[in-house]
Order: structure tokens, then sequence, then C-alpha cells
């Protein structure tokens, strides 16, 4: 995942008070579509019951056409319906990103 150029994150934070057979497999399905989708640059996710999933853009049309997708349509729809009982959604511009990484098995003098 490049995010060395300036990019957009869509920071999505739900809570479900359930988990089921049927959203795992939706999210599944999700996370195998999302990949497919152009200008989709990665995601991090966290948590189980309340969650935080970041998901990382080339531009905001590359969302807005993940947003129209047949698939995350219908999620959207079963989400409010059924799986979650609040959500939140922040898109953000970042600027500049960096990180730091500990190599494993170095050692420091």
């Amino acid at each position: 995942m490049n995010l060395d150029q300036p990019h957009y994150a869509v920071i999505f934070t739900a809570h479900k008070s359930q988990i089921t057979q049927e959203y795992k497999a939706m999210s599944a399905a999700l996370d195998t579509a999302i990949q497919q989708s152009p200008g989709y640059l990665g995601q991090d996710h966290q948590g189980d019951h309340t969650t935080i999933t970041i998901s990382y853009w080339k531009d905001l049309e590359s969302n807005h056409i993940w947003r129209q997708h047949s698939q995350h349509l219908v999620a959207q729809q079963k989400g409010k319906q059924e799986w979650y009982d609040w959500y939140k959604v922040r898109i953000c511009k970042v600027e500049r990103a960096y990180r730091f990484e500990r190599t494993l098995g170095s050692t420091t003098a």
C-alpha cells in the first residue's frame, strides 16, 4: 500500500450487538470486491462489536464509485436494517503519511 502521495481516508466506525454468519459472509465478499475497485489503496481494520475500518482512496471519485457498488449498496441497506446499532463515516484528505517499522531481529548498541 503506497500512501506517499496525498489521498483520502474514509473512516467507518460502527457498533453491532451481534455478529451473524450473514454479516461475516458479506464482510468477506466486500473485502474481495473492494480490492478490485479502481483507486482503492488499502485499509486498516480493528475490532469486533465496535469496529473502526479506514479505507484509503486515490481520490474522492474512486470512493464514490465504491459507494455505488451493488454489493456495497446491499450491505449498506442490511447494515441500517439489521446489523448496526449505529455508525459514523468521516472522510479526510491525507496530505502526508509516514511510518516507522522495527525490523525483527535487529539489535541496537
